[in-house]
Formats: C-alpha cells, sequence, structure tokens
C-alpha cells in the first residue's frame, strides 16, 4: 500500500502595515504638495520651493542611475540644460511672435541678421519642443551611453568623462552668443504656452504641474526599483561579471538607466525655465552637475523619498548659506559630499538602519560580557 504525503507550501503574509506604507507615502506627498505647501507657503516662498522640486526630479533619476546602478553621473547638468534650452527657446520664440517680432530679443541685440537659424525653427512647434525636452537629452544619453557601456568604461573612468561633456557643453553655449545668449543665456521669459508669469496665479499652476510631475515620476521610479529590471540593475552594479556569464548584456542594462535617468533630468530643466525665467551656462556646468549628485548623496541615493529630500534640502541650503557665506558656501558643499560617501553611504535615509545596527551591535557585545 502507498501513501501519498501532501505537503502546503504557505508563503508568509505580509503586514498591512508595511503593504501601505508605500502607498499610504505617495498619499501623505500628495497631500503635503499639492495641498499644504500652497495654502501654507507665500507666492515667493512657493516659487522657491517650486525650483527644489525641479532639482528633486534630476535626484530621482540619480537615485534610479548612481543607488540603483552605481553609475556615477556627474554629468546631469548637460541634460538638465538640453531640457531647459529647448524649452527657453520656445517660450521665447512664443515671447517674440506676441510682439510683432520674428526673432527673439537678444537676437537683435547682438545682430545676427534678419533670418532665424535654421535649428530654432522646429522649436517654435509647442509639440516638438515639449518633446525635445525629453528626446534630446535621452538621446544624448543613448549616444554616450553606448559607445561608454559597450567598451566597459565605468568607476571614476566614467564620472571624468561626464564631467567633461558637462564643461564642454558650457563652453560651447558660452561661445554661441549669436544664437545661444552666450554668458548670459535665454532670460527675460514672459510666458508659458500662453499664459503671463508675471501673474501669481500662473505662477501657482506652474508649482502644480511641477509637483504631480513629481510625484509620477517617483512612482515610475518606484515601479522600476521593483520590477525584474531593477533586480536586474542591481546585479549588474554588484557584479557585473555574473551577470554576463548568466547571457545578459550588462551594457544595455545600465544604458536603460543612464537614458531614463537623463530624460528626468530634461523634464527637470524644462520645468525649470518657467519657475525662475532663465537658462544659462552657469546653470548646466560642472558646478551644478556635482550639486544634483551630492543633494542625492546626502539625502541617500538607494532611497527614493531620501534622494528627494535630499536634493530639496541641499537646494535649500544652497539658496539660504550662499547668501550669507558666497565663499566658503563651495567648500561646505563639497564636504557634505565627502562626509555622505566617506561616512555614511546610504544617506541620511540609512541613519536610522546604521543606529539600530550599533545598538544590536552594543547588546550582543554586552551580553557576551556578561554570560562570561
Amino acid at each position: 500500500m502507498t501513501t501519498t504525503t501532501t505537503t502546503t507550501v504557505t508563503t508568509p503574509s505580509v503586514p498591512l502595515l508595511e503593504r501601505l506604507r508605500v502607498p499610504g507615502g505617495f498619499v501623505l506627498g500628495a497631500v503635503l504638495l499639492l495641498g499644504v505647501a500652497p495654502v501654507a507657503l507665500s507666492d515667493f516662498r512657493l516659487s522657491l520651493l517650486a525650483k527644489y522640486l525641479c532639482y528633486a526630479i534630476v535626484a530621482v533619476g540619480v537615485s534610479l542611475a548612481w543607488g540603483r546602478g552605481g553609475l556615477m553621473v556627474l554629468g546631469q547638468g548637460v541634460f538638465f540644460g538640453l531640457g531647459g534650452y529647448a524649452m527657453a527657446m520656445h517660450l521665447k520664440l512664443t515671447d517674440a511672435a506676441a510682439t510683432g517680432d520674428t526673432l527673439p530679443d537678444f537676437m537683435q541685440l547682438y545682430g545676427t541678421g534678419d533670418a532665424l537659424p535654421w535649428w530654432w525653427k522646429p522649436f517654435a512647434n509647442p509639440a516638438f519642443a515639449l518633446a525635445m525636452t525629453v528626446l534630446l537629452p535621452m538621446a544624448v544619453a543613448a549616444v554616450l551611453g553606448f559607445f561608454v557601456f559597450q567598451r566597459r568604461v565605468k568607476g571614476a573612468y566614467f564620472a571624468i568623462l561626464s564631467q567633461a561633456l558637462a564643461a564642454a557643453l558650457s563652453i560651447w553655449l558660452i561661445g554661441q552668443q549669436a544664437t545661444t545668449g552666450g554668458t548670459n543665456g535665454l532670460t527675460d521669459i514672459q510666458g508659458f504656452f500662453g499664459y503671463s508669469l508675471d501673474d501669481p496665479v500662473n505662477q501657482r499652476m506652474v508649482y502644480f504641474v511641477i509637483a504631480a510631475v513629481l510625484l509620477l515620476l517617483m512612482a515610475l521610479a518606484r515601479q522600476l526599483f521593483v520590477s525584474r529590471y531593477g533586480e536586474l540593475l542591481i546585479a549588474v552594479r554588484d557584479s557585473e561579471e555574473r551577470v554576463r556569464f548568466l547571457g545578459y548584456n550588462p551594457a544595455n542594462v545600465k544604458l536603460v538607466a543612464y537614458v531614463v535617468a537623463a530624460g528626468m533630468a530634461g523634464l527637470a530643466g524644462a520645468l525649470f525655465v518657467p519657475v525662475v525665467g532663465i537658462i544659462s551656462p552657469a546653470l548646466i556646468g560642472i558646478v551644478p552637475s556635482i550639486g544634483f549628485v551630492i543633494g542625492a548623496a546626502v539625502g541617500g541615493r538607494a532611497s527614493l523619498v531620501g534622494a528627494v529630500l535630499g536634493a530639496i534640502a541641499v537646494a535649500w541650503a544652497q539658496s539660504t548659506l550662499s547668501d550669507e557665506f558666497p565663499a566658503a558656501w563651495t567648500y561646505l558643499q563639497g564636504l557634505l559630499f565627502v562626509v555622505a560617501v566617506g561616512f555614511l553611504p546610504g544617506g541620511l535615509a540609512s541613519l536610522g538602519v546604521v543606529l539600530r545596527r550599533r545598538r544590536r551591535t552594543g547588546t550582543g557585545t554586552r551580553t557576551t560580557g556578561e554570560t562570561a
């Protein structure tokens, strides 16, 4: 007689609080950004927060590429600038058309002639300009990333190459004064798709758009984090050769993260323009690129919320402290990065985990001593 034994495999249930943690966090963030902040802050403070949220959008991409993929993206200012210039070009053409001019004001000042440069003309179309704010940075990142990752360039060499690209773009923009505004950039932007930016109501509308985009991109990044691709990205970061042995191409995995992060930075640059009314080489060079990474590092590059809050906190500190200590702020910014990377690699988001680990270690040591 044969006896059949049936084994039942039970899947451990996830606590209710753990399941509600992520959706509850998004709801709380939406309430704070879309409900509390517009009521509690003045128009000026809300405009500052909108600018900080643009930096936070860049931090979302940094968290994906660096926090999950291990890519030290020190050139995000390039993609931020490409998106910003694409948006500013359309808005400058719209402002010129509103006054009956065919050329933006700075082109008339610098005497470029009566004809608009050929590569400016497509940006008169709002759909084309909006698409380019994301597609142009992603295309540049795809071309650069393809050659870099296929040749297995990584680590410090990849970071140096990113910085060189940021410096090259900044120098090129400065040299094209007649068509890009040179050092001044594209300034004095008055309207945003038919709405006057001088009206505080419209400025609030821009803030709501930026806050909504940030929340949507955080949700998208979260899905990438928990997806099969997110697990593969972590595997490439931790052991690239093993992933290659399993039949995957690590270059393609890293390329996707790099391109997505570039698209997010480009969108952030496009939204930054109507908030401040300007885009210039000073906002997209080496120093701003490092600033984007510092914000994510201080908050916690592996934590999506930590990277966002870190970017906002560092941007706020820069706005407040750089006015009082203009010469010392750059050194303080560098010190923040060194401390975060050297002593707290997980950023402030990992502080609770570190303290709990030390508390357990201390308890275990005392218990061992007492037993002995």
